[in-house]
C-alpha cells in the first residue's frame, strides 16, 4: 500500500473531529458553560450556541469525508473524498482558529495551528 501516510492523516482528522463532535453534542451543557464565558468579549457572545452548531456540522462533514476517503483510497486508490475531507478539515480548523483569535486565546490558537499543518499535509498528499 503506497497510501499509508495519507490514510493515517485522514484517520487522524476523522478521529479528531469525531471526538470533538461527540464532546460538544453529548456534553452540550458543559461545552456551553466553557464557551460562553470564553467568547463573552467577542462579536460571537450572543451567537455561541449557533456558532457551535455550525462548527459541529463542519466537523461531521469533515469526518465523513475523511472516512469515505480512507475507504476510497484503500479499495480504489482514488483520492477525491480524501481530498475534500482534508480541505473541509482545513476550513473547520480555520473556523476554530478564528474563534480562538477573537477570544485572544493564543495558546488555543497555537494548538489549532498544529492540527492545521497536518490537515494541509493531507490536502497536499490528496492533490
Amino acid at each position: 500500500m503506497n497510501n499509508t501516510a495519507s490514510v493515517l492523516v485522514l484517520l487522524f482528522l476523522a478521529v479528531t473531529f469525531i471526538m470533538s463532535t461527540h464532546e460538544k453534542l453529548f456534553h452540550w451543557t458543559d461545552t456551553m458553560a466553557w464557551m460562553k464565558p470564553h467568547f463573552e468579549n467577542t462579536i460571537l457572545k450572543n451567537y455561541v450556541p449557533f456558532a457551535t452548531g455550525i462548527l459541529v456540522l463542519f466537523e461531521i462533514v469533515s469526518s465523513i469525508l475523511c472516512l469515505v476517503g480512507i475507504v476510497e483510497l484503500y479499495f480504489y486508490d482514488v483520492r477525491l473524498f480524501g481530498f475534500y475531507g482534508a480541505v473541509y478539515s482545513c476550513i473547520t480548523l480555520l473556523f476554530m482558529l478564528f474563534g480562538q483569535r477573537l477570544a485572544k486565546d493564543f495558546d488555543g490558537a497555537r494548538t489549532i495551528a498544529i492540527y492545521f499543518v497536518i490537515a494541509v499535509l493531507g490536502v497536499f498528499w490528496m492533490s
